[in-house]
């Protein structure tokens, strides 16, 4: 049994377990490497790509690289350049034209004003010659008088015209409260004093008697009066001219009709 166990034991294992590293490190570097050499081929790829197209642009050297961005962007702006100076001209040429035109037009206006300025002047030199001649006094008179014919016909036929419309007459509803001086005035004589009173424009209308207090009693007597005619002033002036029946006359109710 012991001499069993003696022969499996493994005395060299450190000898194995660096092999078994190295053996392991060696691809892993030589795939390091391998993954890191195309990166490296490419950066200097770049450069050197770089490096052309300064040397190209410094150079000013564009034979071949004419289809590029650069000489289409070049040759668009050249473009335009080109329209915009046509595009000048062409504008330089129209006010030119203008300005030409407007010279022209300013001339023959100025031509067409000189020679009606001059016949002013002689008819005004002509008016201080003859100030003391009135050659058209007489058509002046003649149109005044047809002027003042004219405005008398309007005047006519404007006058004949208001007097067939209509005119619509103001009047007025009143109500006069009438008082005697005592309980003994007799009411119906003074209702009967009181519309003797007449007047163009006056009618009178219905009557009543209105208790006051201590058996007295007031006279309410209406009317209906032309604005134009009949003033309220004269009328209540003229009742009370009636000393022996009224002692005062008031306005009960006054309405427009």
């Amino acid at each position: 049994m012991k001499v069993e166990a003696l022969d499996k034991f493994w005395t060299d294992k450190s000898r194995y377990d660096v092999a078994e590293k190295r053996f392991y490190e060696g691809p892993q570097k030589v795939t390091d490497r391998s993954h890191y050499s195309p990166l490296v081929s490419e950066i200097a790829k770049a450069r050197e790509h770089i490096q052309n197209s300064l040397e190209k642009i410094d150079g000013v050297t564009l034979d071949d690289g004419s289809k590029s961005e650069l000489a289409s962007r070049l040759s668009q702006l050249e473009s335009d350049n080109k329209e915009l100076k046509a595009e000048v001209s062409t504008l330089n040429q129209l006010l030119d034209a203008i300005v030409k035109r407007l010279d022209n037009l300013n001339l023959t206006n100025g031509e067409s004003k000189k020679p009606v300025a001059e016949p002013k002047k002689a008819e005004a030199n002509n008016k201080d010659d003859d100030d003391d001649v009135d050659l058209f006094g007489s058509e002046s008179e003649e149109e005044e008088e047809e002027a003042a014919r004219i405005r008398e016909e309007r005047l006519a036929a404007y006058a004949a015209k208001k007097a067939k419309k209509v005119q619509i007459i103001a009047k007025s509803n009143i109500i006069l409260d009438v008082k005697p001086w005592d309980d003994e005035t007799d009411l119906k004589v003074m209702e009967t004093e009181i519309r003797k009173i007449t007047q163009d424009g006056l009618l009178w209308g219905a009557s009543k008697f209105v208790p006051v207090a201590f058996g007295i009693q007031k006279l309410s007597i209406s009317c209906v009066v032309e604005d134009d005619k009949v003033s309220i002033d004269w009328l209540t002036e003229e009742i009370e001219k009636l000393e022996d029946f009224v002692q005062s006359v008031d306005i009960a109710a006054f309405n427009k009709i």
